[in-house]
């Protein structure tokens, strides 16, 4: 694959083509895609900088309009996709790897306090489910499918599938196989 600057990347994972500048823009129609548009443009520019303040007022407006709280911050890898809009939240010192997947309703989330104070790190193909919640320094390792409605405070190896309240760790080495579609290399 060609190298590509990180918003083709992250709309390659929707469509499975690489697009120029008018075709990404004839995809801001979707709302997940316009504000995945919008947070990377925001993170291009330093934060006291004039584009910097343009991009987070801009930012800033459509996290409400689409119920996403995502800040700049956040250290998002490349070809991040959201399944659909609204009500989802992610602490701005998350780490987030490439191919990841997050559907509505999701929580990534800070504990304040015990012995998993902190953020969450997630690693590369990870596909996390309507509703989840994520919360605490835990770190979730590559090829995790964390099901819908799981509540997960705790480490999670690579290739497991994560589900439940309280969650349980089921290995599978093909866990987000079907899953998640149009990675990107890098």
């Amino acid at each position: 694959m060609p190298k590509n600057n990180i918003i083709q990347k992250d709309f390659y994972r929707e469509s499975g083509k690489m697009l120029d500048t008018p075709g990404i823009w004839m995809k801001c129609v979707n709302p997940n895609l316009h504000f995945i548009y919008i947070l990377r443009k925001t993170q291009r520019h330093p934060k006291n900088s004039i584009l910097g303040m343009f991009w987070r007022l801009v930012l800033r407006h459509h996290q409400i309009k689409y119920g996403f709280q995502i800040y700049p911050e956040t250290q998002i890898g490349a070809g991040f996709y959201l399944g659909h809009w609204g009500a989802v939240v992610i602490n701005p010192k998350t780490k987030i790897g490439r191919n990841c997947n997050v559907a509505q309703g999701v929580t990534i989330a800070q504990a304040n306090r015990g012995k998993k104070e902190g953020v969450p790190t997630i690693g590369n193909e990870v596909w996390i489910g309507p509703n989840a919640v994520l919360v605490g320094n835990i770190t979730v390792g590559n090829n995790v499918l964390i099901a819908p409605n799981a509540y997960v405070n705790f480490d999670v190896p690579n290739d497991s599938v994560v589900t439940g309240n309280p969650a349980t760790i089921i290995p599978n080495p093909a866990a987000t196989e079907g899953y998640i579609s149009n990675k990107i290399a890098d």
